[in-house]
């Protein structure tokens, strides 16, 4: 197997990722730990994982070219490795010892390039095929590591989020594309929301609709068996 030369780094503290450079590394960051049969990704498997329409948040559409584009570039900063042994070029990823992070932090970073700002407790759950952290304190004191990171080894990487409307917890927010706008990302999750991509709105109506199926097959069942359906006030 051939792999380019991965030498020692200097974590850079000028690391600003594009948001389709950052899709395309915490792809292959997922798919190493979830399907590590399939791993390293050619690009056209790689394409098809970073156009997910589940776990991503946003949806994107990237095209083959986009991907390439934004290889070139990770590879320049050291952050994805070439696998050039087979007749298929494969690609993976270098970001733990490229960022200078350590796996939990690493994990928490993937997942939070992938779906979006979530809470502590959102971030323990999606973290799951990945790392199996004990309890939503470890999560936060990782959390609070990388907010604290001091500026010789590249400065803060996540942000933790005013507290939204309505919200009993706080989100965090990953900093690798540089400085989050929280205006702009409510605004953002509203219109989500309102054109039916994933967002808290679109899982809301996907729950109801399956209830209002189940209390339909209920019902059906019900009327066969010549038994009154629950809550149907008949005694």
């Amino acid at each position: 197997m051939t792999l380019t030369s991965s030498l020692p780094l200097d974590p850079s503290p000028t690391l600003c990722l594009t948001p389709v450079e950052a899709r395309v590394l915490a792809t292959l960051m997922e798919k190493a730990r979830t399907v590590p049969d399939s791993y390293p990704l050619s690009i056209n498997s790689l394409l098809l994982g970073c156009n997910q329409k589940t776990t991503r948040d946003p949806v994107m559409d990237l095209t083959e070219a986009d991907v390439a584009q934004a290889l070139d570039n990770l590879h320049q900063l050291q952050l994805v490795r070439t696998n050039t042994s087979g007749r298929v070029a494969r690609f993976e990823h270098n970001f733990q010892r490229g960022v200078g992070v350590p796996e939990q932090s690493a994990v928490l970073l993937g997942v939070l390039m992938l779906r979006g700002p979530q809470t502590a407790a959102e971030l323990r759950l999606n973290t799951e095929r990945w790392y199996k952290f004990a309890d939503v304190s470890s999560v936060e004191g990782f959390l609070e590591e990388l907010q604290d990171r001091a500026s010789d080894k590249g400065g803060p990487l996540v942000v933790k989020l005013a507290k939204a409307p309505g919200a009993r917890e706080q989100r965090w927010a990953h900093l690798l594309c540089g400085p989050v706008d929280e205006a702009l990302l409510a605004t953002g999750g509203l219109a989500r929301a309102a054109d039916g991509t994933p967002g808290t709105q679109a899982r809301l109506d996907a729950l109801e609709a399956e209830v209002a199926q189940l209390r339909s097959t209920v019902a059906k069942l019900c009327a066969e068996l010549g038994v009154a359906a629950p809550g149907s006030g008949a005694v």
